[in-house]
C-alpha cells in the first residue's frame, strides 16, 4: 500500500520475479506468470498528475505452490475506472493501449480500423507525445503483441480488440442536434462520418434510449442525455474487453493438478493508492475507501491483535494508541445513513440531482468530525480520512453510481456482426462459469461486493505489509523530500508500528522450540 506514485505496482513486479527466482523458475508457467504485466499495464494503466503509470484498477494475484513449485495462478481484478475512457482532466491521459496503437499500427492497418490522426479525437483529447515518447509507444506496443500472442489470443481475437477499440475512439466524437421537423433528437450531419468509422448501427438506439421525460423537457437536455448513453457505450465495451483479458489470462494460468492435491498459496495484492487530485471525483471516493479499509485491517493486525496477545500473556504493557478510521469507515459505509447508502437512495430517485444528494449529506452528518460541507461555489463536500483532508466534487455521482447500459443497446451488441463483441456482451465464452466481466453491476455495489471479498480473505490470511513511501511529488528519481516522507510514516501508524515492534516481543518460539532449545 502507499499513495499513488509510490512503487506499489513496480514493488510487486519485483516481488513476482524474487518469488519466481527462489522456486529456481525456468518452466514456461513461471515465465508466462511475469509476462503478463506488460498486458494489465497497456489496458489498466494511464498517466495521472501524480504518476505516468498510474495502476487504475485493483488487482490480487494468487500464486499456488506444490512443494515450492508454481503449479498454478489466479488474477482477480478490482474496480476499473471505466470514466477514463470518456473524460481525463488536464495533464492525464487515456488509457496507455490508445497510444500504443496509434504509434504501433502500420498505415495499412490503421486504415482498416479506420483510425486517422490522433489529435481529432475526444476520447484522447487530441493530446499525443513528442517523437521520443511516440517511439517508446511503439516499442510497448509491440511488447502487447508479444503478450497477446504468448497469452494465447487468436489472431482474429486481437484483430477484434482492437476493432472495437477504435470504435470506441470513433463513437466519442458523435454528437447530436435537434431534429427540425418534429422537435426531437438526431446525429448531427457532421459526425455521420464517426458514426460509421464506429462500426456499429447505434445512432437510432442512441436517440430510442433516452426518450423525454418530464424531468428532461427541453431538446437540448435530450441531446445531453444521448451524449451520456454514448459515453456509456464506451464505458461498458472497454470495461467488458478488460475483464476479457483478464479470464484469458486465467485460463493459460490455471493450475493443472488433481483437485484433491492440496495446494499452498501466496497472494499479492496491489491496489490503487490513496488520491487527492485538485479535482476530485467519484472515482478518487472509491479509491479512497478502499485504502481506509486496508488502514483498518493494518491496525487491527498490528495493533489490536498484538496488544490483546500481551494481555493474554499477562506482560506487563502499557497500551500505545493509535489512530483507529473506524468512526471514518462508519460515516462511508454505516447502513442505511452512511454515504454510499444515501447516494444509493439517491440514485434510486428519477427526479434527485447531484444538489440534492449534497443536501441530504450535509443534513446527515451535520457535526460529524470526518465530514464538511462544500465552502466553494462547485458542488462538492470534504472528507477528513486517515491521510488527511480530501475536497470531492459531486458533479456526476449520481449517473456514475447508476452507471446503467440501455436495454436495446445491449441487444445491439448481443447480435453485432463482430464476433468478439457478441462473446463479452452474451457470456459465451471459454471462461469456466460464469466470466468476471459478466458480473459489473453500478460501481458502487460492485466496489462493496469485490471489497468484502478481498478483505475476507485478507482476514484469513497471515498477511505481510510492504508500505511504500513516496519521496517527493515531482516525479523526480534521488530527490527525498523529508516533511513529505514525514507525512506518510505519521498517516500510516508507521512511528507507533516501530515503538510497538521495540517495545515488544519480537521472538516468538513455539513452547516446543523453547523446550528443545
Amino acid at each position: 500500500s502507499g499513495e499513488s506514485g509510490a512503487g506499489k505496482t513496480e514493488s510487486t513486479k519485483l516481488l513476482l520475479q524474487h518469488i519466481m527466482n527462489l522456486c529456481k523458475g525456468n518452466s514456461q508457467l513461471e515465465q508466462q506468470i511475469l509476462q503478463v504485466n506488460p498486458l494489465l499495464e497497456a489496458f489498466g494503466n494511464a498517466q495521472t498528475v501524480m504518476n505516468d503509470n498510474s495502476s487504475r484498477f485493483g488487482k490480487y494475484i494468487q500464486l499456488r505452490f506444490q512443494k515450492n513449485t508454481v503449479r498454478g495462478a489466479k488474477l482477480s481484478e478490482y474496480l476499473l475506472e471505466k470514466s477514463r475512457v470518456v473524460q481525463q482532466d488536464t495533464g492525464e491521459r487515456n488509457f496507455h493501449i490508445f497510444y500504443y496503437m496509434f504509434a504501433g499500427l502500420s498505415l495499412e492497418e490503421k486504415e482498416m480500423y479506420g483510425l486517422l490522426d490522433p489529435s481529432l479525437y475526444r476520447y484522447i483529447s487530441g493530446r499525443f507525445g513528442t517523437q521520443d515518447v511516440a517511439q517508446r509507444w511503439k516499442h510497448k506496443y509491440q511488447e502487447v503483441c508479444n503478450a497477446l500472442d504468448m497469452v494465447g489470443f487468436q489472431e482474429q481475437e486481437q484483430v477484434d480488440m482492437q476493432a472495437i477499440l477504435a470504435g470506441v475512439l470513433s463513437l466519442g466524437n458523435v454528437t447530436f442536434e435537434p431534429e427540425e421537423s418534429n422537435g426531437s433528437v438526431k446525429v448531427s450531419e457532421a459526425s455521420r462520418g464517426w458514426l460509421k468509422a464506429a462500426a456499429v448501427d447505434v445512432s437510432r438506439q442512441l436517440v430510442c434510449c433516452v426518450p423525454c421525460s418530464p424531468w428532461s423537457p427541453s431538446v437540448s437536455c435530450c441531446c445531453s442525455l444521448c451524449a451520456d448513453a454514448r459515453d456509456s457505450i464506451a464505458k461498458v465495451a472497454y470495461g467488458r474487453v478488460f475483464g476479457w483479458i483478464v479470464c484469458k489470462i486465467n485460463e493459460l494460468l490455471a493450475e493443472n493438478v488433481d483437485s484433491e492435491v492440496e495446494l499452498s498459496e501466496i497472494g499479492i495484492l496491489d491496489i490503487f493508492g490513496f488520491e487527492n487530485f485538485a479535482v476530485n471525483r467519484f472515482e478518487q471516493l472509491c479509491i479512497n475507501l478502499a485504502n481506509e479499509q486496508l488502514q483498518h485491517f493494518f491496525n487491527h493486525h498490528i495493533f489490536q491483535l498484538e496488544q490483546a496477545a500481551y494481555k493474554e500473556e499477562e506482560l506487563p504493557w502499557e497500551t500505545i494508541t493509535f489512530n483507529n478510521n473506524q468512526s471514518i469507515l462508519n460515516l462511508l459505509l454505516a447502513k442505511p445513513l452512511g454515504l454510499l447508502s444515501l447516494l444509493d437512495e439517491q440514485s434510486a430517485f428519477p427526479q434527485a440531482t447531484d444538489k440534492t444528494f449534497v443536501d441530504k449529506l450535509n443534513s446527515s452528518f451535520k457535526g460529524n468530525l470526518h465530514f464538511q460541507p462544500g465552502r466553494s461555489r462547485v458542488l462538492g463536500f470534504s472528507i477528513i480520512h486517515y491521510a488527511g483532508k480530501v475536497q470531492y466534487t459531486a458533479g456526476g455521482f449520481l449517473e456514475k453510481n447508476r452507471d446503467t447500459l440501455p436495454a436495446n443497446v445491449l441487444g445491439l451488441f448481443i447480435n453485432s456482426i463482430t464476433p468478439l463483441l457478441s462473446v463479452l456482451f452474451t457470456g459465451k465464452s471459454l471462461c469456466y462459469g460464469r466470466p468476471s466481466y459478466m458480473n459489473q453491476g453500478p460501481p458502487r455495489q460492485e466496489l462493496s461486493h469485490s471489497l468484502m471479498v478481498l478483505m475476507e480473505r485478507m482476514y484469513s490470511a497471515n498477511p505481510h505489509f510492504v508500505r511504500c513511501i513516496k519521496p517527493n511529488n515531482q516525479k523526480e528519481p534521488g530527490v527525498v523530500d523529508s516533511q513529505m516522507v514525514l507525512l506518510q510514516l505519521r498517516y500510516n501508524g508507521l512511528l507507533e508500528t516501530i515503538r510497538i515492534r521495540r517495545d515488544g516481543f519480537s521472538w516468538r518460539p513455539s513452547f516446543e522450540e523453547f523446550a528443545e532449545r
